[in-house]
């Protein structure tokens, strides 16, 4: 985001002062939520970077074919801090397109109840809060072991099959057999703290018999993480990652671009991450023959044929007096065009890339990971995300798994560093 400078800001602050009393007379939108044409406008908060251009473009043709107006507008900031700063100003968005657990913690106070809307019968992924519905879904994504089958099989010389692979003991013998075949090192290792906090180490608890009774037990300080079966089941799978990754003694200096290329071009074969990769491995001369797999494991819980995942971003409609009711209107309106029209289905799958979370949308999902994805969510194979995450979970714990990753931490240590972290995180009222 390009930033302005105060001392410009100063030197027109006189003219922007004039400029403000003569808005409304240029088709601006007043406190009603309408303008000088007479058009209902509507604001949406678009918290996904990597779709801005093609939401700003979808916003221009819609308030063409729709009697409404629609703004689009993005913030890097974190969506609770931004979205306090527009609640405090009293200038809230018509739609925010929030993560799952910012539903569960403002949509009781800010949000408008969808329950009534007839989109809620398709799909599985809304978010209701004692009954009623506040969250919609907007695509579905999910994470697991991501895989270049075209450089497999150039060294195997047979089909991938993913589901061959889903022990550890299968995985690590085709490791070998690559390695024996001249691709060296044929993993790589996101070293960001939101891919090793958030998404990576999020299984350890996602993967429990029960996941939020489990959160509790780690915030009273009586789990022994490094003696538990699922923690010690996935850290054995991330040591096979660490330990054959192209980045080495280097794995918390390499960049996200570089090992996504290496992906991409079959020069390593494995990276664990989720389809919305998709949107750094296109930028390369991608294998076309790519997916997700389940993280290999040697368990029996069925947690190794599944990918992790679920709804991914979800759009609240604001409740407050400063949304008119032609505003919520229009803006359910909006999500119902998501989920019905043509036009609207095409703009989450063909233009976004986006796996759809809703059963009338049967629109083939264009890309690999996507497809993976899709396929996995159709068969009920998916562990639910856990949505309880306190906000500074992954870039406290990210930091800690980026230690045990550059060899600077043991797995005992990096346990205790959980444990420790969990025993004063503030943990969700909701999380029962």
């Amino acid at each position: 985001m390009r930033r302005v400078s105060w001392k410009k800001v100063g030197i027109t602050a006189l003219s922007s002062i004039l400029a403000v009393g003569m808005l409304t007379a240029c088709g601006s939108s007043s406190s009603s939520g309408s303008t000088s044409s007479g058009k209902t406008t509507i604001t949406i908060f678009n918290s996904k970077m990597e779709i801005q251009d093609q939401m700003k473009t979808m916003a221009k043709a819609y308030s063409k074919s729709h009697n409404v107006n629609v703004e689009v507008y993005y913030s890097s900031d974190t969506v609770s801090a931004h979205l306090a700063t527009k609640y405090a100003s009293n200038e809230p968005y018509t739609i925010s397109m929030v993560d799952a657990k910012d539903v569960y913690s403002l949509a009781k106070e800010h949000a408008v109840d969808l329950s009534s809307q007839k989109w809620v019968k398709k799909t599985k992924y809304a978010i209701a809060i004692n009954g009623k519905t506040y969250g919609f879904p907007v695509s579905v994504e999910a994470r697991g072991l991501i895989y270049n089958a075209s450089a497999i099989e150039k060294i195997t010389g047979k089909t991938f099959n993913p589901s061959d692979y889903k022990t550890l003991t299968a995985f690590k013998k085709l490791i070998k057999q690559l390695k024996a075949g001249g691709m060296e090192t044929p993993t790589g290792v996101l070293k960001e703290d939101w891919s090793l906090g958030a998404h990576y180490l999020a299984q350890v608890y996602e993967q429990q018999k029960n996941p939020s009774s489990f959160v509790k037990k780690l915030h009273a300080g009586s789990v022994d993480l490094n003696s538990n079966a699922k923690f010690t089941s996935l850290m054995n799978t991330f040591d096979v990652l660490k330990d054959n990754n192209y980045a080495g003694s280097n794995a918390i200096s390499a960049e996200r671009e570089v090992t996504e290329q290496k992906l991409a071009e079959g020069k390593i074969a494995f990276m664990f991450g989720g389809n919305w990769d998709w949107s750094v491995i296109d930028q390369y001369k991608y294998s076309k023959n790519m997916g997700i797999m389940p993280v290999p494991q040697n368990t029996s819980d069925g947690d190794n044929t599944k990918l992790t995942g679920g709804g991914s971003k979800y759009f609240f409609i604001d409740s407050s007096s400063n949304t008119s009711d032609a505003q919520r209107t229009a803006a359910e309106d909006f999500l119902n065009w998501l989920v019905y029209n043509k036009s609207g289905q095409s703009f989450i799958v063909k233009d976004c890339s986006l796996v759809s979370p809703f059963t009338n949308n049967n629109l083939t999902v264009s890309d690999p990971l996507g497809k993976s994805v899709k396929k996995y969510a159709n068969a009920g194979k998916l562990i639910a995300n856990y949505n309880y995450l306190p906000d500074d979970h992954y870039s406290m714990l990210g930091a800690d798994f980026q230690k045990y990753l550059a060899g600077q931490e043991s797995r005992a240590d990096f346990a205790k560093s959980i444990e420790s972290y969990w025993k004063t995180a503030k943990v969700s009222s909701d999380n029962s």
